[in-house]
């Protein structure tokens, strides 16, 4: 019986076609996965407490997602170390589909504040979505001499020192928001840390700080009782929610822009098809009339962008922020 020979495959050839075949596999399997996801409950952790915007508009994403997706989205609420914590325990979860993060703008604010993070804000996390944004606000109790913020730049630079903003804690957005002003304004503020941010709402309307850059929801039912008095936004367009208040841009501080924003990340290793389904799952959410009208009511505009978007903001934030960190000179102990 006559053995037929065929020409040998060259070795690199044949690595290579193990390898094809090995990512094939596994494309197949992440592709497999995705199909049948989710399976079981899954959980959205925030890395702060209850009742901030971070929770808020976890739990209105987590609504949505159970009852289009026909399983148990939970929100588990882990904080500490200025949502580093939290933020630790997401990047060390198994990257199975079940573990995400619903984060803040702090996200791009640790590499520059904490030198020796354990975790890399870049390659431990996959990006899925940007769900909300938010504008700061500059506001100050009604009474206040300054009627705009062109005024108030003016009183701040006739007495450095002597305005005290306050915020939510040392490293807090409200923090970086004030610094940022002062850099690009060139005025010297007094910063004066809280805890929360429902405590600096009351310390400027009992005149204990000048003034404080909150996020738009935690301060937009005091403005419209009349309590606090909105001088600017920060974001480049106007706040859907105060039409009538200019933002700093308009008022001549072109520099000045510091976006509040509320995201969704994954372990990296989560499989890509699960990140893109989620992904489109989060923009539908956030067009859906009740969700949309839900965000507005608290002063964010909804979002829900694509992870490749969401990936570049990320970015390019945390490139800002910590050029802007080293400029002010923030340190935390």
């Amino acid at each position: 019986m006559k053995t037929e020979r065929y020409p040998a495959m060259p070795v690199r050839a044949l690595a290579g076609a193990a390898l094809a075949a090995a990512l094939l596999g596994v494309a197949g399997v992440n592709d497999a996965a995705a199909q049948r996801w989710p399976e079981k409950t899954v959980r959205i952790v925030t890395p702060f407490g209850p009742g901030g915007g971070t929770d808020i508009f976890a739990r209105l994403l987590a609504q949505q997602l159970t009852q289009t997706l026909g399983q148990q989205f939970i929100v588990e609420n882990r904080p500490g170390a200025g949502s580093t914590l939290g933020t630790e325990h997401v990047a060390r979860s198994p990257a199975d589909g079940y573990t995400f993060l619903m984060t803040s703008a702090s996200f791009s604010f640790s590499p520059g504040l904490y030198p020796k993070l354990r975790y890399d804000s870049i390659k431990d996390f996959t990006r899925v979505s940007q769900v909300v944004q938010v504008p700061h606000v500059i506001v100050v109790i009604p009474s206040f001499p300054a009627k705009d913020l062109n005024d108030f730049v003016r009183l701040a630079r006739a007495r450095p020192g002597e305005v005290l903003y306050a915020s939510a804690g040392a490293g807090s957005a409200m923090h970086l928001a004030g610094a940022l002003f002062g850099i690009v304004t060139k005025t010297q503020l007094t910063h004066v840390p809280y805890k929360g941010g429902g405590a600096t709402t009351v310390a400027v309307m009992g005149g204990e700080a000048t003034t404080a850059f909150n996020t738009i929801e935690t301060v937009l039912s005091f403005i419209r009782a009349g309590r606090l008095r909105a001088l600017a936004v920060s974001t480049r367009e106007r706040a859907p929610a105060l039409p009538g208040v200019p933002t700093a841009i308009e008022s001549g501080f072109k520099d000045y822009e510091a976006i509040g924003w509320f995201g969704l990340m994954a372990p990296t290793g989560t499989p890509p098809a699960i990140v893109e389904q989620l992904s489109a799952e989060t923009a539908k959410a956030m067009a859906t009339p009740a969700i949309r009208e839900r965000t507005l009511e608290q002063g964010a505009t909804p979002v829900g962008s694509t992870a490749a978007q969401f990936e570049q903001f990320v970015r390019n934030e945390i490139a800002k922020w910590t050029r802007i960190i080293r400029e002010a000179g923030i340190k935390l102990e």
